[in-house]
Parts: C-alpha cells; sequence; structure tokens
C-alpha cells in the first residue's frame, strides 16, 4: 500500500481502480427503499474529483436499496427470477449515478450484463477498455448477467478483467470487524487481512467466490467507510484508511 505523499496535493497511487458501491449507500440513512438525491450527488462528487486526477475509474453498482435477489428468496419466489431483479435494481442505481456524475461534467458509460439497449451499452471488455483509456468513468451494471452471483463477485471480475490495481470497497463501517461492531463493543477492527483469513474467519467482507478470484489474481481489496464520501479520493492516494485485504 502506498502512503500519502508529502506535500499540499497528494496524487494518486493507482493507475486505475474498481470502486464497489452497494446499493445501501445510495439510499443514505433512510431505512426507506430509495434513492437519496443528496447522497448521491455527494458520491458523484467525489468519485469525478478522483477521475480529474487522471486515474481510470470504473463502478460496480449494487441494487439493495432496491431489491436484493435473497430476500425475494426468503418470501418463496424462484431463486433465479428474484435474481435477475435484484440486477435490474442495479440498472436503476447505475443510471441514477450517472446521471449525477453528468451533471458535474463527468463523461460516463453505463455497461450492463444483461442486454438492455435501450439504457446502457452492453457489457464489452474491450470497449469498457477503451472508454477508461479516454477518462471515461465506466458503471458497469446487472452483476455478472448470472443468477447466483452476488455484485461483490462481479466487482472482482470485473477488476481482474480490466485489469485494476486494486477493488475499493464503500461500505457502512469503517474497515473490517472480528464482529459486527454496532452489536459487539468489543469487536475488533483489522489494520491488514490475508484472503485466507477474511475466508476462514467468515468476515463476510465479500462472499468466498469474490476473495477467492481476488486471491488468485493477487488483486488486492480496500475496505472503507463512504459515509464521508471524501474517503475515496484518501484510498486513491493511498491514505493507510480502513482495512486492507491482501496475500
Amino acid at each position: 500500500m502506498v502512503k500519502k505523499p508529502s506535500g499540499k496535493t497528494a496524487k494518486p497511487a493507482y493507475r486505475r481502480v474498481l470502486l464497489k458501491v452497494s446499493g445501501e449507500a445510495l439510499a443514505g440513512s433512510s431505512k426507506e427503499h430509495r434513492i437519496d438525491e443528496k447522497v448521491v450527488q455527494a458520491i458523484a462528487k467525489a468519485i469525478y474529483e478522483v477521475s480529474q486526477s487522471g486515474v481510470h475509474l470504473a463502478l460496480v453498482i449494487g441494487g439493495g436499496n432496491i431489491y436484493r435477489g435473497a430476500d425475494g428468496e426468503r418470501m418463496g419466489m424462484d431463486r433465479v427470477s428474484s435474481d435477475y431483479m435484484g440486477m435490474l435494481a442495479t440498472i436503476i442505481n447505475a443510471l441514477a449515478l450517472q446521471n449525477a456524475l453528468e451533471k458535474l461534467g463527468a463523461n460516463t458509460r453505463v455497461q450492463s450484463a444483461i442486454e438492455m439497449s435501450k439504457v446502457a451499452e452492453p457489457y464489452i471488455r474491450r470497449r469498457a477498455l477503451r472508454h477508461l483509456e479516454k477518462g471515461r468513468i465506466v458503471i458497469f451494471a446487472a452483476g455478472t448477467g448470472n443468477p447466483y452471483f452476488t455484485t461483490d463477485t462481479a466487482a472482482a471480475l470485473r477488476a481482474i478483467e480490466i485489469g485494476a490495481d486494486v477493488i475499493l470497497k464503500a461500505t457502512n463501517v469503517d474497515g473490517i470487524y472480528s464482529a459486527d461492531p454496532k452489536k459487539d463493543p468489543k469487536a475488533k477492527k483489522f489494520k491488514t487481512l490475508t484472503y485466507m483469513e477474511a475466508i476462514n474467519r467468515r468476515l463476510r467482507v465479500m462472499d468466498t467466490t469474490a476473495l477467492s478470484l481476488c486471491m488468485e489474481n493477487k488483486l488486492p481489496i480496500v475496505v472503507f467507510d463512504l459515509h464521508r464520501p471524501e474517503n475515496i479520493k484518501r484510498v486513491v492516494c493511498g491514505e493507510p484508511i480502513g482495512t486492507l485485504v491482501r496475500n
């Protein structure tokens, strides 16, 4: 991990990053399933500032603020249909974030793993790479396009495909803990973890498939708090915040 350099202006520590944003983050503090406009604008502003530093920036968006596939399964719905509904929720979030970014002047593209040409490009790896090289922010939506796979796995897969230097996972807590810090005051925060430690301890930072992909491809993961959108820039500049998962 590269530390923040000295001087007034911090330089990016990475050339290309994939930022994973949960759907719940877009809902803000509201317990309702919706999109908080102010939260989306704040996140978009932070992302735009990072993109202006020359970093190639791609995003994977979750859909948990609108619909989560596992919720439908618990209600007795067919798992495959339920997962596809969750993928459609990520499209809605991706379009909301795209709109907020473009109002700031960002050049963006939404690529969907499910074909829907009216609202998004189909996911094509070479096209995504070309967008990144041209300085466009690429938002990957609809997960992997397959049921039974989470958006965490989609983030790991897309990060590997585009040659990202790191996955930045923005969450509702300031790192990875030994237990839920909201329920256990004695929960310990980890500064660093190995992939196997995260898997064996069942810390739920990412699902096992995503962690295994990252481990096999030596792709580091930084888990940090998105309640402060400025943390995105801090992490990209190499500040040691959150939790770093690596070999």
